[in-house]
Order: C-alpha cells, then sequence, then structure tokens
C-alpha cells in the first residue's frame, strides 16, 4: 500500500514538474520574442503585411464649348492575379476564363510562362459588376485594381477631333495626344495594412496625394459638329466619294465650331481600329485649291491700285497661250468685270491679272492670308501646306497659281485665308480651345477691299453664278467653288476630281466661315457647286439658326414665302 502510494506521488510530482518546467520554457521564449527579438519581428511582420500602394487619377475631362462632355473617365476594375498564389487546377481555371473573356487553354499558358512573376493582369478595365463575379469565386492569388477608361459620349462625331488614349490612358490620337501631358492625372500613395488574402485592413498614413487632370474646354460647338458631320456623311454616301471634310469657324475670334471628316470611326471601339480612318484629314491633307484661290489673286489686284472692280478683262475666244501652255475657260466669257470674273470662275481672265501682277505682290498677300504656313492650332501631325517662293515663279506658275494650281493647303489653312476676307482684311489665328480673351489680327488686306471682295463672291451664289445651291434662305452668302483635277504621276487625271466650296455668312457682317472638301465623288456630278455647295448650305442653315444669328436678306424670305403660298 505504501509502495503503491509512493509511485503514484511520484508521478504527480514529475507531472507538476513537467508542467512548471513547460511553463518556464514557454515564458523564458516569450519573454525573448517581446523582449529580445520583439523589434526585429514587428519589422519582419510589417514587412509583409504593411504595403505602398497607388492611389490612382483620372483623367481631365474634355468638353465642348458649351460644357457638353466629349471625353470623361469612368471608374473600372483590372483583375490581376500573383502566379505562385494560384493552384493551376482544372476547376479553377474553367470557373475564371468565362468571366474574363479567355479561354481555358490561353490562361493556362499565361499562368504558366509567368509562374517567377508575382503580379500579371488577366483582364484590363472591366465593368465593376463583372469583377465583382470573379471576386465572387474565391479563386487563391486573384485580385482587382482599380482603374479608369476613357469613354467618349460625341463617338465618330469627334472622333477625329478628339482622338482616343490606350488602354493606360495615355493619349494616343488628336487632342488626347497634343494635351496628354495637361489631361492626365497625378496618381498618389499611401500605406496600408493588407491581411493574407492582400485585402487592405487598415489605411496607416497618406504618402501623396492624387490629382486628377486639368479639364480641357474645345473651341467645338457640338451642336454644330454634329450638323456638320450628318451632311457631310449624307454626301459623301450620295456621291460615292473617297473622302471629305468640313471646317466651320468663328470668322471674329478664330474659334473652330466644327471639323469632321469622312470615313469616320469610333473611339469607344479600339478593336475595329483602322489607321486609314484614324487621320484627321481637315488638318492633315493637303490639296490644290483650285479656283478658290481667285478671290484673293482678285484682292490682291484690287490692293495693288493697277485694278478697280469696274476693271474689264477680255477672255475671248475662252483661251489665252503662255508659254506652250493653253489656258483653257469651260465657255468663251467674253469681256468681264472682277465681279463676272469671280461669277464665272474664268481661269483666263484670273491668269491675266496674275500676269499683270508684282509677283511679290501676290506673294505678300498669300502668305499673310496664311498659305504656306501652319496654323499653329496645335493638332498633331498638322500640315504647312506649299507656296514656292515667288523667286522661283516662272509665267506659268503664276498664271495656274491665280486659279489654284502649284501651291497645296489644307482644309482648315484655307477656312483660315477666308476668314480674313470675312473679318474684312484682318486674320485672327484659328484655336481648336474656347478663347477666353481676343487674339490679336493679323491685317491682309485693306477693310474696303476685303469688303469689296465679299460682295463679288455674293455672285457666285446668284442663279447665274457657279453655286446657287450654295444659299442660305434669308441670308446673304458669299463663296466661291472649285472644281480641282487630282494630280497623278506625270500630270493631272481627267477623271478624277476635288470638289470645293469656301463661303461666310451672312455677308454683310459674317459670323462664320466654313470649307467644304469632297474628294473624289464618282455618281456623275463633280462640280463644286454641285457636290460641295449644297453641304455648305445645308451646314450654314443650321448653325446660323442655332447660334440666333440675325437674317440679312429679310427681301429674300418674304419672295420665297410668297412663292410658297402660290397666287392668291
Amino acid at each position: 500500500m505504501n509502495k503503491a502510494t509512493n509511485i503514484s506521488r511520484g508521478r504527480r510530482l514529475l507531472l507538476v514538474g513537467l508542467m512548471l518546467a513547460g511553463f518556464s520554457v514557454l515564458a523564458g521564449r516569450s519573454a525573448q520574442l517581446q523582449l529580445i527579438e520583439g523589434e526585429f519581428l514587428q519589422n519582419q511582420g510589417q514587412a509583409r503585411h504593411l504595403r505602398v500602394v497607388q492611389v490612382p487619377a483620372h483623367r481631365g475631362m474634355i468638353s465642348d464649348r458649351n460644357g457638353e462632355p466629349l471625353a470623361i473617365s469612368t471608374p473600372v476594375e483590372s483583375v490581376w492575379v500573383n502566379p505562385s498564389e494560384l493552384p493551376p487546377t482544372p476547376g479553377n481555371l474553367s470557373r475564371l476564363a468565362p468571366l474574363l473573356d479567355l479561354d481555358v487553354d490561353h490562361l493556362r499558358r499565361l499562368l504558366g510562362q509567368r509562374q517567377d512573376r508575382e503580379f500579371v493582369y488577366l483582364r484590363r478595365h472591366m465593368a465593376p459588376d463583372r469583377a465583382q463575379q470573379v471576386m465572387e469565386l474565391e479563386v487563391p492569388g486573384v485580385y482587382l485594381q482599380r482603374e479608369y477608361r476613357r469613354y467618349y459620349p460625341a463617338g465618330e462625331v469627334a472622333g477625329h477631333l478628339i482622338g482616343f488614349t490606350n488602354v493606360d490612358d495615355q493619349g494616343q490620337e488628336g487632342l488626347e495626344l497634343a494635351f496628354d501631358d495637361w489631361l492626365s492625372g497625378e496618381a498618389g500613395a499611401k500605406r496600408v495594412v493588407k491581411d493574407g488574402q492582400r485585402h487592405i485592413v487598415e489605411n496607416v498614413e497618406n504618402i501623396r496625394s492624387a490629382h486628377p487632370g486639368k479639364n480641357l474646354t474645345l473651341s467645338i460647338d457640338r451642336r454644330i459638329q454634329y450638323l456638320a458631320y450628318r451632311e457631310l456623311k449624307a454626301a459623301v454616301r450620295q456621291h460615292r466619294a473617297r473622302s471629305g471634310s468640313v471646317v466651320v469657324l468663328n470668322n471674329r475670334t478664330g474659334e473652330v465650331l466644327a471639323l469632321v471628316n469622312q470615313p469616320a470611326f469610333n473611339p469607344n471601339n479600339r478593336k475595329r481600329l483602322k489607321p486609314d480612318k484614324l487621320r484627321n484629314r481637315a488638318v492633315t491633307d493637303v490639296f490644290e485649291p483650285g479656283s478658290t484661290m481667285k478671290p484673293f489673286v482678285i484682292a490682291a489686284a484690287l490692293e495693288s491700285g493697277r485694278y478697280r472692280a469696274n476693271s474689264k478683262i477680255k477672255t475671248s475666244p475662252g483661251l489665252f497661250q503662255v508659254g506652250v501652255h493653253t489656258i483653257r475657260d469651260m465657255h468663251d466669257y467674253g469681256t468681264l468685270d472682277l465681279t463676272g470674273v469671280i461669277r464665272k470662275s474664268s481661269n483666263v481672265a484670273a491668269s491675266k491679272i496674275a500676269l499683270a501682277l508684282d509677283p511679290e505682290d501676290i506673294w505678300d498677300s498669300l502668305t499673310d492670308a496664311g498659305f504656306g504656313i501652319s496654323t499653329a492650332s496645335g493638332f498633331p501631325g498638322e500640315a504647312d501646306g506649299y507656296l514656292a517662293d515667288f523667286h522661283r515663279w516662272r509665267d506659268i506658275e503664276r498664271a495656274t497659281l491665280a486659279y489654284g494650281y502649284g501651291l497645296s493647303v489644307t482644309g482648315m489653312q484655307l477656312a483660315q485665308a477666308y476668314s480674313a476676307l470675312a473679318n474684312d482684311g484682318y486674320r485672327v489665328p484659328v484655336t481648336l480651345l474656347r478663347r477666353e480673351e481676343p487674339a490679336k489680327p493679323h491685317k491682309v488686306f485693306s477693310p474696303l477691299v476685303a469688303r469689296t471682295v465679299r460682295k463679288m463672291m455674293e455672285a457666285v451664289v446668284e442663279d447665274d453664278g457657279t453655286a446657287p445651291m450654295a444659299a442660305v434662305q434669308g441670308y446673304r452668302v458669299a463663296g466661291k467653288t472649285g472644281t480641282v483635277h487630282k494630280s497623278i504621276a506625270g500630270g493631272y487625271a481627267e477623271d478624277r476630281y476635288l470638289s470645293l466650296f469656301a463661303g461666310m455668312a451672312p455677308a454683310s457682317d459674317p459670323h462664320l466661315v466654313a470649307v467644304v472638301v469632297i474628294d473624289e465623288p464618282s455618281n456623275g456630278e463633280h462640280y463644286g457647286g454641285k457636290v460641295a455647295g449644297p453641304v455648305f448650305s445645308k451646314v450654314m442653315t443650321g448653325a446660323l439658326r442655332l447660334l440666333n444669328v440675325t437674317p440679312d436678306d429679310a427681301p429674300l424670305i418674304q419672295t420665297r414665302s410668297q412663292d410658297a403660298e402660290g397666287p392668291a
């Protein structure tokens, strides 16, 4: 009995001793971890869970002159993965792939090729609700990152002008590229604590605040932009043309109110972007302006003092020999005054006038109007056009220059030049941004000369002019047609044309200038007055009404109203 009792007592003492020894070891280890190794372990814990993360900043908004959005940034989620944390089981991949619009085999290869990385994008710019479905799968190693995606409310109506950004929100074309630094936001940074699933559980401190990009207000009026886009697209289709452009300016401020091209593209759909449709033809493509140059030759003639409005030029028999070259008119127009030269668009008369003037005087007038010089609009890839130095002009070059061959312009340049005639002889630099302060104008012609030529150009839209279809009911219109043979290797094509109309309204006190270019119409008509003129009429009619410009041709309104009512 005593022996058994002693054994039992010994066991209890051994057990107590072992427990005390265990507690002593634990207490010692705890003291070691807290007192001796505490700082080291704390640093190690923070290194594993304390992270610096980026705070995204959205890109600045682009809006039209009235505050209507043309480019905005919307929040989206991007799905990424740490391949080392994702078990590549068939179940995980088959659940993920459909939500990411990926093939399972492609996803497997993607992860297999990037096993040595800690960050791999699976899908950029997903809608938040779709991204949330991905996270509800609770697949290990899969996470979300907040980003911003660019959206263009006007779509292809303003595609050439606005351009677009890439998936990293960097400007690639158009004004998105030209003003990329201005529009780009500056990302911030903050220190956070993440749990084992990489979810943020605590914001520790703000290291650097995020700064969104600055907004950009354009000179464009979205209403006029849409109007010009609609009419140009209809005309290009009607005439089965290769392409076309329209530019509408406020000639007093130099602000571009509309700038459209065909064919167009939708910047919201990057998958279908084609390089041949991205070109902003109104700014980057040059062409010979044809007879739209004649008003400038007439203006230079008036400025020289050698000609007056009633000066007479003989054009019979409709031919004019310059060296070995023959300049021709459509018909024998007989003797014309300067208004008749513009009304009938006589090449013979324009050539004779140009050859009677000092070459330097012509060159000065054209360069002052902006020909051969970039408009400095700031649009990427803008062309300068071409105007040779007058010292190199031969007689035939001076003669053909009078009716628009031998130099090249862009649609924007031509509109800017016509704005000088509309603005009583003063050219205001064009701008694609809303202008808060008036720009310094540049004198091209005297006010009297500009008004005189403007009055002559009104004859173009009269019944016996070259563009009665460019008339605008209720408003006096001044303008000029152009029908240009396109240049080819070795000369000019006989059956390929550029159809032009450049004009302004109301002619008594112009507010707007518009240029219409239709490239290679192939549906039977090719004259500028019949192809481009109607587009000008429709765009100008709508624009003047949208801007509440007072009509200046009330008798015409009354006459046409009576004609519509018929006899009493």
